[in-house]
């Protein structure tokens, strides 16, 4: 996992430029079509990302703009075992269990995330046709906010503060950058390391990449799209036959937010930021079924909406 404070088979339809997509493969477009989308691609080894480039590469060449946003948890891990660092876990006060981030983790995690994890994403998109660039949250200061000097962890069921500054708060997204490589024809494939402000200067600093990715959904007004290894949120964690579909209402919202566990909480967390910053909807669904980037625009995984967050104002 890489956290603020330390550091998912629906047969579907496309109809041209302006991709209509239909949940059951049929011409009327039940699901979303939009003209720009941010697909965000888990990190964790379950999640395979061969079908979300290939559906990336279809939505290019349909006329959509997308940005790519990814995680590397799997990735970290296996590079800190290899050089024998063994990572601290803490849990946050909200349940949400990640890696802590010293230093020597830090420059594992930039080496890893923005090198060897983006690179080969990048080579794999770019395989596939699609014009690839690859940026940190550093690069042209796309990604920044402040440095944290401490976080909240939970130990023996006691909260407590820890302290570091290698972890921050995204705040800013530098949206121009994105809109200039969009408008030339470009795909951005987007990851953390943030540009983190601590006062005398900006480092590279760890951030959620879901978070990230709701970040950049926002500041785009865009659908979000997170890939991950399961089909949704389910009601009941142990039951995948209840999967929440569609999420519309303040308290549908709240049953959502009750039923996630885990790695799940996180991914709730950030669509709630990405919808009350301006995406429109975010789809939390799974990377390993046909298609899964049109699945979700089609109607597959859950669909949450911006009114299940934001008040809509008459005029």
């Amino acid at each position: 996992m890489t956290g603020e404070s330390f550091d998912a088979d629906s047969d579907t339809e496309s109809t041209g430029p302006g991709v209509g997509f239909a949940a059951d493969g049929g011409t009327e477009p039940t699901g979303l079509d939009p003209e720009t989308v941010v697909v965000k691609i888990g990190g964790a080894s379950a999640v395979d990302p061969a079908g979300a480039v290939t559906d990336v590469a279809h939505l290019v060449a349909n006329g959509v703009r997308v940005v790519v946003v990814h995680g590397g948890s799997t990735a970290v891990d296996e590079t800190l075992d290899r050089v024998g660092v063994e990572p601290e876990y803490v849990e946050t006060p909200e349940g949400v269990t990640g890696r802590f981030t010293d230093a020597e983790t830090m420059e594992l995690f930039t080496m890893t995330m923005a090198g060897k994890v983006n690179t080969g994403l990048v080579a794999q998109l770019r395989n596939e046709t699609v014009d690839a660039v690859g940026l940190s949250g550093v690069d042209g200061g796309l990604l920044t906010g402040p440095r944290t000097s401490a976080v909240r962890v939970q130990e023996d069921g006691r909260k407590r503060i820890r302290r570091g500054d290698h972890s921050g708060r995204i705040e800013s997204v530098r949206t121009e950058l994105l809109e200039l490589l969009l408008e030339a024809g470009h795909v951005p494939v987007v990851t953390v390391p943030m540009f983190g402000d601590g006062g005398a200067e900006s480092v590279p600093v760890n951030a959620d990449a879901d978070r990230a990715a709701a970040a950049v959904a926002g500041a785009l007004d865009a659908p979000l799209i997170t890939l991950t290894d399961v089909a949704g949120v389910y009601a009941d964690p142990e039951d995948p036959t209840t999967l929440i579909d569609r999420v519309e209402t303040p308290a549908a919202f709240d049953h959502l937010a009750d039923a996630a566990e885990g790695f799940m909480t996180r991914k709730v967390m950030a669509a709630r930021e990405a919808l009350e910053s301006g995406a429109p909807t975010v789809v939390i669904c799974d990377a390993g079924v046909r298609d899964p980037v049109v699945a979700a625009l089609g109607g597959g995984g859950t669909r949450v909406d911006r009114a299940a967050v934001v008040e809509e104002v008459s005029p």
